[in-house]
């Protein structure tokens, strides 16, 4: 199994025009941000996690012209806005896109992408096969995928584990329930927008928290704001088996 990280930022965590922070202003890769993404491949199967508005640069830069499935974690537009450019997919596959949501997601879909379900399509619009899931495992080529209830803020939003590893994006709590449903993981991946507390979103010590109670053999942070600071400075400050995660980093076992 492998994954990568095809972004590991927030709206406010990538590159800004003008912004001369220290961030925003790093020479170290590590610094320079897409919105938050990861690709699974097991064996021959691909499975993305969410599609924000860098999801065309994002599969050019990991050259990846197929996908066998893209999961939705929840409808904010940083984990969606991407969608449209599934077409690219479906000239070199031939076949619609799955995409895997929950029943509020794929209504906001058809809300925000109206053109891609209309009953008289359009000449080349994007093609999509939606499949709606809630917390019970589904399977994909015959890969076991374990939904996990997370909260983001007052929002109910989904993460994913898959074998012995787990992602986790945006949440701001995590229940006991959902807790018992990450134990035994040997990778957790959790979203840690900054080291102060933030309204929706998980900070480092809310998220060290949470690794703390599961006891992943190693964990990576994600989901990154520029006030994390700059990648070398942050994970210095790091336990030992926590890990800034970076765009372009892949993990194996």
């Amino acid at each position: 199994m492998k994954l990568t990280f095809l972004g590991t930022g927030t709206s406010i965590g990538v590159p800004m025009i003008g912004c001369q922070c220290a961030v925003c202003q790093s020479t170290d890769v590590r610094d320079n941000r897409l919105r938050s993404s990861v690709l699974w491949q097991i064996g021959n199967t691909k499975i993305l996690i969410d599609a924000g508005p860098d999801f065309r640069q994002q599969m050019l830069r990991a050259h990846c012209n197929s996908l066998d499935a893209i999961l939705i974690t929840h409808h904010h537009y940083d984990h969606i806005g991407g969608l449209d450019d599934v077409r690219s997919i479906n000239y070199w596959t031939k076949r619609p896109v799955p995409i895997y949501a929950e029943k509020e997601t794929i209504k906001a879909l058809h809300n925000s992408l109206p053109y891609v379900f209309a009953r008289h399509k359009y000449p080349g619009v994007p093609q999509m096969k939606l499949i709606k899931i809630d917390e019970l495992p589904f399977t994909i080529n015959n890969i076991v995928i374990t939904p996990i209830r997370v909260m983001h803020y007052k929002m109910p939003i989904l993460g994913f584990r898959i074998g012995d590893w787990v992602y986790i994006t945006d949440a701001s709590s995590v229940s006991d329930t959902s807790i018992k449903l990450l134990q035994g993981c040997d990778t957790l991946i959790i979203n840690a927008l900054r080291w102060e507390p933030h309204m929706s979103h998980f900070c480092v010590k809310e998220a060290l928290e949470v690794i703390e109670k599961v006891k992943p053999q190693r964990a990576f942070l994600t989901h990154i704001c520029h006030k994390m600071g700059l990648h070398a400075e942050a994970q210095a400050k790091l336990p030992q088996n926590v890990f800034l995660s970076y765009d372009g980093l892949t993990l194996e076992n």
